[in-house]
């Protein structure tokens, strides 16, 4: 894919900063210290105005830039004004038009989104600074008068065993709490059944109606049975299918990654409990 001048100046910026924060960027953020660094970064740029706070912001060895994570600040232009991650080479460049790897904007999206909505969750392909690769990442955002204040962090996939490993624990909830209670835990966007792009499902396989969709709970007590994926594949009606003989299997279809937000190959795994199908997928390189 061939980058805009800008994307490979940003590229490039973000790849020298790599040598120069090693000490801060020793281990991947989770997705819940990225929150955390966010809400602590919002209430100090509403209790301290702008520029204090863009000054804390772009000190590399202060509290807002921890791990692979740091705080960014751009004006409703396009504009950086802060950035943890390299203050001197960015701060005053313009990276309204700039796109992520996929060729994403990924800014004006974040400028955009807030415009409607004074938060949001925006996802793109970006640079890590730990791996020097370039990986999912995850920023959330917050408008704060004319600018838009974000913390990311890198959303590597999952593997295999990784979704195999939330489908026992998906099991074991739903046996030892009841389907309902198990559910709202796997609707909660916050919770422990939802990590990057692994999430929960299950359906009710008399009814063939989702009974939670941790990607979307608004499609909970929706129709699962007729959906189908990108390929026109009735994955939801297979995995119903291959349940009424075995107690577990394994489905492949093309589905949208929440993290990528690209149509992926996927693989779920489904296990029958009761009459329930519970299921965890994983996206495939």
């Amino acid at each position: 894919m061939k980058q805009s001048p800008m994307t490979r100046t940003v590229a490039a910026v973000a790849i020298a900063a790599l040598t120069s924060l090693g000490a801060h960027a020793a281990e991947r953020a989770t997705a819940r210290e990225a929150q955390a660094l966010f809400e602590r970064a919002v209430e100090y740029m509403n209790q301290n105005g702008p520029e204090r706070a863009f000054a804390a912001f772009n000190d590399r060895m202060g509290p807002f830039v921890r791990k692979d994570l740091y705080v960014f600040v751009i004006d409703d232009k396009g504009v950086y004004h802060a950035s943890g991650a390299a203050p001197e080479a960015l701060v005053g460049l313009t990276v309204l038009n700039t796109t992520d790897a996929a060729g994403n904007p990924l800014f004006r999206e974040m400028i955009d989104r807030t415009r409607v909505s004074p938060e949001a969750t925006v996802r793109y392909m970006w640079l890590n600074r730990v791996t020097n690769k370039v990986e999912p990442k995850v920023s959330y955002v917050r408008k704060l008068g004319g600018y838009v204040l974000g913390v990311g962090y890198s959303a590597p996939r999952a593997s295999a065993d990784d979704a195999r490993a939330m489908l026992e624990r998906a099991v074991a909830l739903a046996r030892s709490e009841g389907h309902a209670a198990a559910a709202a835990r796997f609707n909660d966007r916050r919770g422990d059944f939802v990590k990057d792009d692994l999430y929960v499902f299950m359906v009710d396989m008399d009814s063939g109606r989702f009974e939670a969709m941790g990607m979307n709970p608004a499609l909970s007590d929706t129709d699962a049975i007729g959906l189908h994926d990108a390929a026109g594949h009735a994955l939801v009606a297979e995995m119903i299918a291959k349940l009424q003989t075995a107690d577990e299997a394994t489905v492949d279809y093309v589905w949208r990654n929440p993290v990528t937000n690209v149509v992926e190959n996927k693989r779920s795994y489904v296990r029958r409990d009761g009459r329930a199908l519970i299921g965890v997928g994983h996206y495939l390189e």
